[in-house]
């Protein structure tokens, strides 16, 4: 199975790691990349580990961070499509696929 990550998610990755840069220095940034790859392995080596959320996808949720993956499983990928911020905008991703 190949992970891909929409190019969506990737940009809300990529400005909640500039945001963390900016406010608290590029450590606490680097630290979100970090959990984000490690949470994305995690749910590529074990895909049903997310909870079931909102149909057909599933949420797995940061360890460090108040955000989580929103992903979908098929047969032969693991789609990531947000980084969804556990208070900002709640399901403002849903129309993804």
């Amino acid at each position: 199975m190949k992970l891909v990550v929409a190019p969506p998610a990737l940009a809300e990755l990529h400005d909640a790691a500039a945001f963390y840069t900016l406010k608290a220095g590029v450590e606490l940034g680097l630290a979100l990349v970090a959990e984000f790859e490690r949470t994305a392995n995690l749910v590529l080596d074990n895909p049903l580990l997310g909870a079931v959320f909102r149909s057909k996808r599933r949420r797995y949720i940061f360890r460090r961070f108040p955000y989580s993956i929103i992903y979908q499983v098929t047969a032969e990928e693991l789609r990531i499509l947000a980084v969804a911020h556990h208070r900002r905008r709640p399901g403002y991703w849903a129309q993804r696929k």
